[in-house]
C-alpha cells in the first residue's frame, strides 16, 4: 500500500514535470515558429502592462496639473466675436507717405484682421496708391477700398480732405460696402498711428445705435480724455483743451451709425471755428446730432476703467545722414534694397 502511494505520487510529479517541460518546449516552439506568446508570456505581459498603465496615469495627471498651472489668470485677447447686430464696421483711415507709415499700417492691420464684418477704407494723400500699402491690405483678408486723393487747395494737410472723400464714397457706394449680408453699419475714423484694443470694435463700435463716445488715452495734452457720465447720460467732457465744445471729443473717441451718415451731407470742411480748429464737433453738429444722442461706453466701473484706444504717435527716428555745412544735396539713407518710405 505504501509502495502504491509512492508510485502514484511519483507518477504525479513525473506528470507535472513532463507538463512543465512540454509547456516550455511548446512556448519555445511557438516563439520560434510563429512568434505568438503563450499563456505564460501573456501573464507576464499582463503584469508589466499594469505597471505601464499606472505610470501612464500618473503622467497624465501631472501633465494636466501643470497645464492648469500654466493657464493665465487674466482674460486673453479675443480673436473674433459673434456679430449679433448684423452691423458692418466701416473704418476710415487717411494715410500719407512718411518713414514710419508702413510700420503704423502693419500694426493697425494686425488689429483689424481679427475683427469680423469690417470694411476698411484707406485714402492716400497723394496722386496714386502705394503698392506696399496695397500688399498690407491684401494680407488682412478684409474687404477694403484703397483710393488716392491728394489734399485739395484750402484744406489743412491733416486728413480732413481724405475723410471727406471717404464719406462721399460711403454715401455713393453703400450697398457695395455693406455687402449682401449686412443691412446696417457704423462708421469710425481710425488713424493709422493709434493703438487699438480689439474690444473697441467688438464691444463698443459694433453696438453704436446713433453716436457712441468713449475715453481716449494720451490726447489733448493730458493722460486721458473721457465723457463725464451721470445716470447714463453725458453731461460734460473731462478734457483740458477747449472743454466748452458741444462735442469735446477726439477723432478716435467716437463712432456714428451709418444711418446718421446717410441722412446728412455733412463732411469735413476747410476749417471749424466752433471747435477751435478741431473738426470733430463741426462734423457731428452738421449731422444734426445733439448731446442727448450720445451713447457712452466704458464708464460703468467706478475705478480701474479700461481705455480701448490710445492716441499714440510714432516718432520719426533720428537718422544720421551726413556732416553739417555740406554744400551738396543730402542723399537719402541707404536701405540696402529694402522698401522704406524715405
Amino acid at each position: 500500500m505504501l509502495w502504491s502511494n509512492a508510485q502514484v505520487f511519483g507518477d504525479k510529479l513525473e506528470s507535472q514535470a513532463l507538463q512543465k517541460g512540454c509547456e516550455e518546449d511548446i512556448e519555445k516552439h511557438c516563439r520560434r515558429c510563429i512568434g505568438y506568446p503563450t499563456m505564460r508570456t501573456m501573464n507576464k505581459l499582463k503584469k508589466y502592462g499594469m505597471y505601464t498603465l499606472f505610470f501612464m496615469f500618473i503622467f497624465v495627471v501631472v501633465f494636466q496639473f501643470s497645464e492648469d498651472v500654466r493657464q493665465p489668470a487674466y482674460p486673453v485677447f479675443k480673436r473674433s466675436e459673434t456679430n449679433q447686430t448684423n452691423r458692418m464696421i466701416i473704418v476710415v483711415t487717411p494715410t500719407y507717405k512718411r518713414m514710419t507709415r508702413i510700420a503704423d499700417m502693419l500694426r493697425m492691420a494686425n488689429t483689424l484682421s481679427h475683427v469680423k464684418d469690417l470694411h476698411w477704407i484707406v485714402i492716400e494723400d497723394g496722386n496714386k496708391t502705394i503698392p506696399a500699402v496695397q500688399d498690407i491690405l491684401d494680407r488682412t483678408g478684409l474687404p477694403y477700398t484703397y483710393q488716392a486723393h491728394k489734399t485739395a487747395l484750402g484744406y489743412p494737410r491733416r486728413g480732413w480732405y481724405q475723410r471727406t472723400m471717404a464719406l462721399k464714397l460711403i454715401r455713393s457706394n453703400t450697398s457695395q460696402i455693406l455687402g449682401q449680408d449686412h443691412q446696417e453699419g457704423v462708421v469710425y475714423f481710425g488713424d493709422d498711428d493709434n493703438s487699438y484694443d480689439i474690444r473697441l470694435f467688438t464691444d463698443y463700435i459694433r453696438n453704436v445705435k446713433t453716436l457712441g463716445i468713449w475715453a481716449v488715452g494720451l490726447v489733448g495734452g493730458t493722460v486721458v480724455e473721457a465723457p463725464k457720465v451721470v445716470d447714463g447720460k453725458v453731461t460734460a467732457f473731462n478734457v483740458k483743451w477747449n472743454p466748452k465744445r458741444r462735442f469735446a471729443v477726439d477723432m478716435a473717441g467716437f463712432a456714428v451709425n451709418l444711418n446718421v451718415v446717410l441722412n446728412s451731407d455733412a463732411v469735413f470742411g476747410t476749417s471749424c471755428k466752433r471747435g477751435g480748429g478741431a473738426p470733430e464737433t463741426c462734423l457731428l453738429e452738421d449731422m444734426g446730432l445733439e448731446r442727448e444722442d450720445i451713447e457712452p461706453f466704458g464708464y460703468e466701473k467706478t475705478k480701474d476703467r479700461e481705455i480701448f484706444v490710445w492716441h499714440t504717435k510714432t516718432s520719426t527716428p533720428n537718422i544720421v545722414q551726413s556732416k553739417k555745412n555740406q554744400t551738396k544735396p543730402v542723399p537719402p539713407p541707404d536701405t540696402f534694397g529694402y522698401f522704406v518710405e524715405v
